[in-house]
């Protein structure tokens, strides 16, 4: 029985509900992984202090268990998967074990990125800094040398966190930081795998510019608003980007 519970095709995305660490062995390969996995477990034991700064409702729970105990598995799945990059978010906390269990599974680690946030809240009770950034570890999974398109660019990517948020996901990313980093590692036509789409963002971002993405996510409202966002870009294409191929479901009989 296959571990896609259901899946839509929109424009050149895909889209599929299910549990992604079963849904991916029936996957191909892609020339990319970009996501953002549940936070370290960490975060979550502190997530009742969290507070917004954009007058919304402040954040009880994530409704998803961390990240911890699954990360193996999470690791060998992109990697073997992937053709090319594996981008993963994380907390600062997370990045040794991230680039351990990367390198463990034979992909290249690369460098860490910084995703600095003007807006982030401050730490209202004063005891010390409040998180200002946060990081996304880099590895290349395919074959010969590394390759991308931003030149000697440093990895830091300066974005707003509620500047045009789309709203109901408690970690949504914001989608020009999700197009600069399509931008800089993927090429225009390449397959995107997100194995945990949450909102869609990257998807949404892979319509706009041109890559044929994959979201994977466990969560039906969350993959409702997925569809719902990616159907939304199809209509609004970005006019400076040849439109993408259309995605051909493959013959299986």
């Amino acid at each position: 029985m296959s571990a896609i519970k259901r899946e839509e095709w929109i424009g050149g995305q895909r889209l599929i509900l299910g549990d992604c660490l079963e849904v991916m062995k029936e996957l191909g390969r892609f020339d990319a992984v970009v996501t953002d996995p549940p936070y370290e477990d960490e975060l979550h034991k502190a997530i009742g202090r969290i507070r917004r700064n954009d007058g919304r409702e402040m954040i009880d729970e994530l409704g998803f268990d961390g990240v911890n105990g699954i990360r193996p598995d999470i690791v060998n799945n992109c990697v073997r998967l992937s053709s090319g990059w594996v981008i993963l978010f994380t907390l600062a906390e997370g990045v040794r074990e991230w680039r351990d269990e990367l390198q463990s599974c034979g992909a290249k680690y690369d460098t860490c990125l910084a995703w600095v946030k003007p807006d982030a809240a401050p730490r209202f009770n004063g005891q010390g800094a409040a998180r200002g950034f946060e990081c996304a570890v880099t590895a290349w999974a395919g074959v010969g040398y590394r390759k991308w398109n931003a030149g000697g660019k440093r990895g830091v990517y300066t974005h707003c966190v509620n500047t045009n948020r789309y709203g109901g996901h408690p970690t949504e990313k914001p989608l020009p930081l999700m197009m600069e980093i399509l931008k800089d590692f993927t090429n225009h036509g390449q397959t995107v795998l997100d194995p945990f789409c949450g909102s869609g963002t990257t998807i949404v971002a892979c319509e706009r510019m041109g890559r044929r993405g994959t979201g994977i996510e466990m969560n039906e409202e969350y993959f409702e608003l997925s569809c719902k966002r990616v159907e939304e870009a199809t209509r609004q294409p970005d006019m400076f980007i040849e439109p993408r191929p259309a995605y051909k479901q493959e013959v299986l009989l």
